[in-house]
């Protein structure tokens, strides 16, 4: 495996799908999440370790996440991004960060994509975005199934 830490800001959905695959994999894991450590569900759980933005705004800690890191998937079930998964790709156009966005509807082979994008760009601290589980109740299976293609599948 390539990547060293998973960023991700705590919502349910993507981001906690993300941070529970990273924990369950010995995979490094922080990220920034809103002030009150705010989410759809109540507060975020201490075990993520994430840091609390001075703001409740989930723009600011979307910044945040795609700043602090070498690139971003924005993982989703449907084709069109929208929401925060569509302020994620802003900012990261804005900060000149890669971007990959996998849909399970549209993409192929995900797990096979975010690995070879992650070796195009020398990822090592990835930040995995998307829906939150209300939008998208099947997003946090899909996140798991395409982070453990793209860098578990050789170690099985």
């Amino acid at each position: 495996m390539q990547i060293k830490k998973i960023v991700s800001g705590g919502q349910t959905g993507a981001d906690r799908a993300a941070l529970d695959w990273a924990m369950a994999h010995d995979v490094a894991h922080e990220g920034w999440c809103p002030k009150g450590r705010k989410a759809e569900d109540g507060k975020i759980a201490k075990k993520y370790l994430l840091q609390e933005t001075p703001e409740e705004e989930y723009e600011v800690r979307t910044e945040k996440n795609v700043e602090g890191s070498d690139a971003t998937v924005i993982m989703t079930i449907g084709a069109e991004l929208k929401g925060g998964s569509l302020a994620t790709r802003k900012f990261s156009q804005q900060h000149g960060k890669p971007c990959l966005h996998l849909s399970r509807d549209v993409s192929r082979a995900p797990g096979e994509e975010l690995k070879k994008f992650v070796e195009r760009h020398e990822t090592r601290v990835l930040n995995v975005a998307g829906p939150r589980e209300s939008g998208e109740p099947e997003i946090g299976a899909f996140v798991d199934e395409v982070l453990t293609e793209a860098f578990l599948i050789e170690e099985a």
